[in-house]
């Protein structure tokens, strides 16, 4: 079996599964934020009195933080019945940042369990080699009932990936350009496994930020075998009581791709669609009127780290306005200390609290009519940041904060 299919047969109590089976399966962390707990609660009401485990149930405010009306106060207030009701204590509500960010952050995260959440960007736990995936929240109050769902065993694609990243080309890249391969509906209810030198090399951010987007390929779910960033990573969080899985050697895939990447430059998501994928060099010239640096899939201390070094010495362009979103308090207070947040201010950019501000455009940076943002998101659907005749392309932090500079799509000087 793989990775995938070894995790779900130890959660169903099987000794093996197959792709396409149906099987029930114990939950081992469950999560839900301030967007979507109301909607499960409002289910969860109808079956249960008591969840399963109060232990097991996390849930963070960062969709709509501080609210920004009345329908986002609603909301919290819910949530916050809610947990207080059921004793639930792994509770955020006070800007600790985005639910993809704190729980790895908190230690929540261990390789080899099952983990889902009322989000689709769940999947970002893969980064750890744990099945983590997204559901709805009528899916999320029966688990939070009774600690168990279904699921159907993915079938696998395997990603193979060769060579070194080099200069301003990320993992972000990497993942633009293997969803542009595959295509926005290539891996539907598929696994995607990542393998290769260049996964076995990578830091934890770069990871998380690949596994991030594999949603957007359709993907059930995206893994990697947790690799030493990862194991130093739980170990600098005292997360032990864990077992790492590995695929066998002589496991099944669907589909094998295979990517060489020395020579990658960065890709540029177009709209409206994140498979619209082009090399950066075809769309420079774009003119822009906002960049966003931030969300679950970039808004960490090292995307911080990497736009601010590029905007050093620069100011913002007048025509532009630059958000910056770190993607919880902890990075906020990093980039604090190592000057970053100074860097960004001096330029002229705006720093907002944590939380996953603009990237839905519901708070704050809420797009206009043909306006055009470059960010460092993972969606770029109509109508996703604003207005529906909006535009936004996907990008890098390096590109993202070049092109803030310049008022146009346009990478930084390598």
């Amino acid at each position: 079996m793989n990775i995938t299919e070894k995790i779900l047969a130890h959660a169903s109590g099987s000794k093996q599964v197959y792709p396409d089976e149906i099987i029930e399966t114990k939950i081992d962390l469950a999560m839900s934020h301030d967007g979507t707990t109301p909607p499960t609660v409002m289910t969860f009401n109808k079956i249960a009195d008591k969840v399963w485990d109060p232990d097991k149930i996390v849930i963070v405010f960062d969709h709509n933080v501080p609210a920004n009306n009345i329908g986002s106060a609603e909301f919290q207030k819910i949530t916050r019945k809610f947990a207080k009701t059921q004793g639930i204590k792994k509770f955020f509500t006070h800007g600790e940042g985005i639910c993809h960010q704190v729980l790895p952050e908190q230690g929540l995260i261990k390789p080899g369990e099952v983990i889902v959440g009322a989000d689709s960007h769940t999947c970002t736990y893969g980064a750890f080699g744990a099945f983590a995936t997204g559901m709805g929240a009528t899916d999320l109050a029966m688990i939070y009932a009774t600690g168990q769902t279904w699921f159907m065993v993915p079938r696998t694609i395997k990603i193979n990936v060769q060579g070194a990243l080099h200069g301003y080309t990320t993992p972000k890249d990497l993942i633009l350009k293997i969803i542009g391969e595959i295509g926005s509906f290539g891996a539907t209810y598929h696994a995607l496994e990542f393998t290769g030198s260049v996964i076995e090399n990578m830091d934890v951010p770069g990871r998380l930020t690949m596994c991030n987007m594999t949603v957007e390929s359709g993907a059930k779910n995206g893994i990697m075998e947790p690799n030493k960033a990862v194991l130093d990573f739980l170990k600098v969080r005292n997360v032990s009581d864990f077992k790492v899985v590995r695929s066998d050697k002589d496991a099944s895939y669907e589909k094998e791709y295979n990517f060489q990447v020395d020579d990658l430059e960065p890709q540029i998501a177009c709209p409206d669609n994140v498979d619209n994928i082009h090399p950066l060099n075809q769309v420079e010239g774009v003119e822009i009127n906002q960049a966003f640096l931030g969300s679950c899939t970039n808004g960490r201390l090292e995307d911080l780290r990497l736009a601010a070094d590029v905007l050093k010495g620069h100011k913002v362009h007048d025509d532009v306005r630059f958000l910056v979103v770190p993607a919880s308090k902890n990075i906020y207070l990093d980039a604090l200390k190592e000057g970053i947040i100074e860097t960004f201010l001096e330029a002229g950019a705006i720093v907002c609290n944590p939380g996953c501000g603009p990237c839905l455009g519901a708070h704050m940076g809420v797009l206009g009519s043909e306006e055009v943002c470059i960010s460092s998101t993972n969606r770029n659907f109509v109508g996703r940041m604003g207005d529906p005749k909006s535009k936004v392309y996907l990008a890098n932090p390096a590109v993202v904060a070049s092109s803030a500079i310049a008022g146009e799509i346009t990478g930084p000087d390598i």
